[in-house]
């Protein structure tokens, strides 16, 4: 073939440096043509001329070389197809060839008939129902077979580290801990591995205390490399936070404070500590270089948008409660806080427990501007952080610190309760009965009450006795007043979504006491609302439909125990003072009782027999009830009913007392009690509610 002009013919330049290492004189020309394209010829005085070659270009006016378009070209995209005289392939060919090579380089590589055979096992055992139990277990055997002893060649190839998490995942316990300390030394490397990270996490899962001592100290000591690195962050940051035991924690976490305290760790046989403050407290000498370290550690991940990591925050925190009020180090970490873009690092921080002390402190100690572009921060995400075991602190704190109480209900809200796209009910519904996301809107009316925040919330009242102190000097208004103002600002929200929605809300003990107190506690115009939750009494609280549904049908809110209080609070007007062992009503009343009794006067006896019958009791004493003497009149006329139902046993004692047979007969264990004298006195029968109504009427 005469020489090639340069073109898009694929292997022409190539074909030309070949002949030139043959001895060939080829010399490379430029021309340019008419328009200044510029083109490249090779000449050979050895080969034919163009003219002879029939090739597909010509020369033109001393042998400028013009493209033109000839039957040889192939289209764009395609390559030509082999020629069996000159001895070339055709793409399938080379294709089929370029697999052979392929499966030659992977058959000469180390284990490659094991690997090759565990991807097979993998290829079974991964598809669980489609194979049988007894085959399963032929197939583990035969991969651990192949793998035992070889754990650590297979977990740094991503096609067979499969296999061996698959292996993991039908192990016993002592095959698990028999790859865990075949495994021993590499687990920081593993971590740093794109596929083989997921390994530690299989090991891990089973909650093995032998193997989470294998694995977490290898850790120590690299805390400043694997934090910065993306693979070994998350699996490290996952290992602190759910499976390092509490010493284990401390000792990750003293690495923050500079790489003395990873060197020179404490003792094995002694429980470490991360608290910052009692380690600087015995060596002073260190406050300096320990916070600088940490604050570098800090802020170098916030710089890389590293900021969901629970290690990280309780740094952070450690870091801020060593610094002094006031101070430029202080300072300085608030301002690199509020200047993290798009407020990714404050948002993360309100999810996990030292992250949302840190927030709810920076609130405490920032002043107004400061506190307005922190809880800005957080638009969108407000009715998320209120359902979360730390998030909801930071809405507290802002109703107890925040000054301007208009940015605080414009802002939080509209976001707890809806901006009126037709999702208030559910969300109402979702505050309510959320023991975290209650705390958010009943706060403002309770308080600090036993009820609202129960021995699981304790993390929450040391959080606000904390902010408190620091209040008095960094906030203006009085706390009573902030919170009648607040009050005043969510109420006809409030009410206005019970009045559209009260069957959802009653249908829980949670919603009814959250009815309750809304009722008790807003201020404005309540009618609707009284309405709306007395109109759930209507109907007859004995009917039962013949007709099987699915789901069934919720009962009757009389023959349940919260629609029964909620109706007797809403009927006292008031709540129970114990320290002053009066009932304190509200202002004006709401005289619900003569709401309620136009609804159930139908079938107030049937009421009075029930498991509401203390709502019957509220209305005979409640002493702004007008129709009390209607109702009097009512249940004189059917005393023997309810003396009927003052004496005999109620559906549930009747329960209770066929189970107590059935565990007798069964010789099953008597329950636990103070004394045994009380199994054996008889107990009451009949229903107490109704017992005390006929007292009350005299009878």
């Amino acid at each position: 073939m005469g020489p090639k002009t340069f073109s898009k013919l694929a292997g022409a330049k190539r074909k030309a440096v070949a002949n030139a290492k043959h001895g060939s004189d080829v010399r490379a020309k430029k021309a340019k043509t008419s328009t200044g394209k510029q083109r490249v010829t090779f000449d050979n005085d050895d080969v034919k001329s163009d003219s002879d070659s029939g090739d597909d270009a010509y020369s033109v006016d001393g042998g400028a070389e013009v493209e033109t378009k000839s039957a040889k070209f192939e289209p764009k995209g395609k390559k030509p197809n082999g020629d069996a005289t000159t001895g070339t392939q055709t793409s399938r060919e080379a294709h089929a060839k370029q697999k052979q090579l392929a499966a030659e380089r992977k058959a000469a590589k180390p284990l490659a008939d094991e690997v090759q055979r565990t991807k097979k096992l993998w290829e079974k055992l991964r598809r669980k129902s489609h194979v049988p139990k007894e085959e399963r277990q032929q197939l583990v055997d035969e991969l651990y077979s192949i793998i035992t002893g070889k754990v650590k060649d297979f977990v740094l190839k991503h096609d067979a580290v499969r296999a061996v998490q698959t292996a993991i995942k039908y192990s016993t316990p002592a095959q698990r801990k028999q790859i865990a300390k075949e495994l021993q030394g590499t687990y920081a490397q593993l971590a740093e591995s794109r596929y083989a990270k997921f390994l530690i996490g299989k090991l891990l899962v089973q909650n093995d205390d032998d193997i989470r001592d294998i694995i977490v100290p290898e850790f120590y000591g690299k805390v400043r490399k694997l934090i910065n690195h993306p693979e070994a962050s998350w699996i490290l940051d996952d290992i602190y936070r759910g499976v390092a035991t509490k010493d284990q924690k401390a000792r990750l976490l003293r690495e923050w404070y500079g790489p003395e305290f990873a060197l020179f760790m404490v003792d094995r046989n002694v429980e470490a500590t991360a608290d910052l403050n009692k380690i600087l407290a015995e060596e002073p000498s260190k406050r300096a270089t320990a916070l600088k370290y940490c604050f570098d550690m800090v802020n170098g991940l916030i710089q890389k948008k590293l900021t969901g990591f629970t290690m990280l925050h309780d740094a952070m925190l450690q870091y801020f409660l060593n610094l002094k009020p006031g101070s430029d180090e202080l300072k300085e970490f608030t301002e690199t806080i509020k200047e993290d873009e798009g407020g990714d690092l404050l948002k993360n921080m309100a999810f996990t427990k030292s992250g949302a002390r840190l927030v709810c402190l920076l609130l405490a100690h920032g002043n107004a501007k400061d506190r307005k572009q922190i809880i800005k921060t957080f638009k969108d995400t407000f009715q998320l952080m209120s359902g979360d075991p730390n998030g909801h602190m930071i809405i507290l704190a802002a109703y107890d610190l925040i000054d301007d109480t208009v940015l605080t209900s414009k802002t939080i809200f509209p976001e707890l309760i809806g901006k009126g796209d037709g999702n208030e009910a559910g969300n109402l519904v979702f505050l309510a009965n959320d023991l975290n996301a209650r705390t958010t809107i009943l706060y403002l009316f309770e308080g600090r009450s036993k009820s609202l925040f129960p021995t699981s919330h304790a993390n929450d009242l040391a959080i606000l006795d904390e902010i408190h102190e620091i209040r008095k000097t960094t906030s203006k208004k009085e706390p009573e007043i902030r919170r009648k103002e607040l009050v005043a600002a969510i109420s006809s929200q409030l009410l206005a979504v019970v009045a559209a929605s009260p069957n959802d809300l009653v249908s829980t003990s949670f919603g009814c006491q959250f009815a309750a107190e809304v009722l008790l506690s807003t201020v404005g115009d309540k009618s609707a609302a009284l309405a709306a939750i007395a109109s759930t009494a209507g109907g007859d609280p004995s009917a039962s439909t013949e007709e099987k549904i699915y789901p069934p049908p919720p009962p009757h809110i009389s023959l349940t125990p919260h629609g029964g209080k909620m109706f007797k609070t809403l009927i006292a007007g008031g709540r129970f003072d114990k320290a002053t062992g009066e009932l304190k009503r509200v202002d004006p009343p709401l005289n619900f009782a003569d709401i309620l009794y136009p609804i159930i006067e139908e079938h107030v006896v049937q009421w009075a027999t029930g498991p509401s019958s203390f709502t019957v009791l509220a209305l005979l004493e409640a002493p702004d009830f007008a129709s009390k003497d209607k109702l009097t009149k009512a249940l004189k006329e059917n005393k023997k009913v309810l003396k009927k139902a003052a004496t005999e046993e109620t559906a549930a004692q009747k329960d209770k007392t066929e189970v107590d047979a059935a565990e007798k007969e069964g010789g099953a264990k008597k329950r636990k009690s103070k004394s045994k004298d009380k199994d054996d006195q008889p107990k009451p029968k009949g229903n107490r509610g109704t017992k005390l109504v006929l007292e009350k009427l005299g009878a």
